[in-house]
């Protein structure tokens, strides 16, 4: 907790810092002018002078890199850390006696001023890691991370192309026909977790009660995230390792998930039911499994457009808005053909997807849309003579 507690103190005065800067102002001082402020604060202040002075530099790395991409658009900007909330350090400088093997499922790691401690083996420890990152999540567990980069899933070199609609009643429905759903709480975990909300309300802020009443909630939170976690790591890695192209809408979340609350000069409506529905966004975990797809099949995936992919047919290719009869049947009123809506709008997103690996032009955002099939499109999984010469065949 030591360590935890003098990291989030160098990057807390880290942000203070920043803060205090104005326009017409000298420059904020970067890492070498703080790492020189700390080498005077831990000469004066013992407490400090106590603690790891690997671990303090390294918080003011990783501000240095946090602003590097606040600036470079890609990252929000640097905010304050909490006790309780913000607990971790991170270690560098890891050589190769640091790291223990005890048992089969134990190991010991070295930590500056504590010495030998164990952790429980989750997975192999990679050969030749530098540093690690110890974190206590909300629950009161410990993780250790080993920085390390894995590899990508190899491809299977089967020329198969998948389709993934994503969905918040259906997290993501395959072109193969599969309807995948997150897992969440079961039906006792959800009336225990709404049970233990009405004792926090009640609770007296700062009392023991409550304490304890957010640490059972918070495991709850846990169990919930590693679940979800859990599962977008066995799907996105089946999918990698089934399907030479995957394609993915090319999802605007975050404008999806923006609150609806509008001003105050001009309140917007439905704001309940737009939270509703951002909270089941983002519970479905659309981001994370198009990030982790990318991460483990590097260049096979594919984003489309997602235009009017739940109003075209499938099979023949016409588009009609009045085809989805409800959230999960699409009915042709051209070809008759029937199926779930989901299945048929990962089928279009298969077909545009392979079009595109393949070297052709995607379809582009049609028009407005149209009542009744008023003309027929060229089927997107049509492809003119030639196709498959990219090197991806195309089936």
């Amino acid at each position: 907790m030591g360590h935890c507690a003098h990291a989030r103190f160098v990057w807390n005065l880290a942000v203070e810092q920043q803060a205090c800067w104005r326009l017409g102002r000298r420059t904020a001082p970067g890492y070498v002018e703080q790492a020189r402020q700390l080498t005077e604060a831990r000469r004066e202040f013992a407490w400090l002078a106590a603690g790891s002075v690997t671990v303090q530099q390294q918080a003011l790395r990783d501000f240095a890199q946090a602003m590097a991409g606040f600036f470079a658009g890609t990252h929000w900007r640097p905010t304050w850390r909490k006790a309780g909330r913000h607990e971790g350090f991170r270690q560098v400088g890891l050589k190769p006696g640091h790291v223990r093997k005890v048992s089969r499922r134990w190991a010991q790691v070295w930590v500056p001023k504590a010495g030998w401690v164990r952790f429980r083996l989750t997975r192999p420890v990679p050969d030749g890691v530098r540093s690690y990152r110890v974190t206590r999540d909300a629950s009161g567990r410990w993780h250790i991370a080993f920085a390390h980069i894995p590899g990508p899933v190899p491809a299977p070199g089967n020329g198969r192309a998948a389709g993934v609609d994503r969905g918040v009643v259906v997290s993501a429905a395959l072109s193969t026909g599969e309807l995948l759903h997150i897992p969440g709480l079961t039906a006792a975990e959800a009336r225990r977790f709404r049970l233990l909300e009405r004792k926090l309300a009640r609770a007296r802020k700062g009392s023991r009660r409550r304490a304890a009443v957010k640490r059972a909630l918070n495991r709850l939170r846990a169990r919930l995230t590693d679940r979800r976690k859990d599962w977008i790591e066995k799907t996105t890695t089946a999918l990698a390792a089934g399907f030479d192209v995957i394609g993915l809408e090319d999802l605007k979340i975050k404008s999806m998930t923006a609150s609806a609350r509008g001003t105050r000069a001009e309140p917007g409506r439905g704001v309940a039911a737009k939270a509703g529905l951002n909270r089941a966004i983002l519970a479905s975990g659309w981001g994370q499994l198009a990030t982790r797809l990318e991460h483990k099949a590097p260049g096979r995936v594919v984003k489309v457009d997602p235009a009017y992919t739940s109003q075209r047919c499938s099979a023949c290719g016409i588009r009609d808005a009045r085809a989805r009869e409800s959230q999960a049947v699409f009915a042709c009123r051209s070809c008759s053909h029937t199926g779930h809506a989901d299945v048929n709008a990962a089928r279009n997103i298969q077909q545009m997807a392979r079009a595109c690996a393949a070297g052709h032009a995607v379809p582009a955002r049609e028009g407005p849309r149209t009542s009744r099939p008023t003309h027929r499109e060229p089927h997107p999984g049509r492809l003119p003579s030639g196709a498959g010469q990219s090197g991806i065949p195309v089936r």
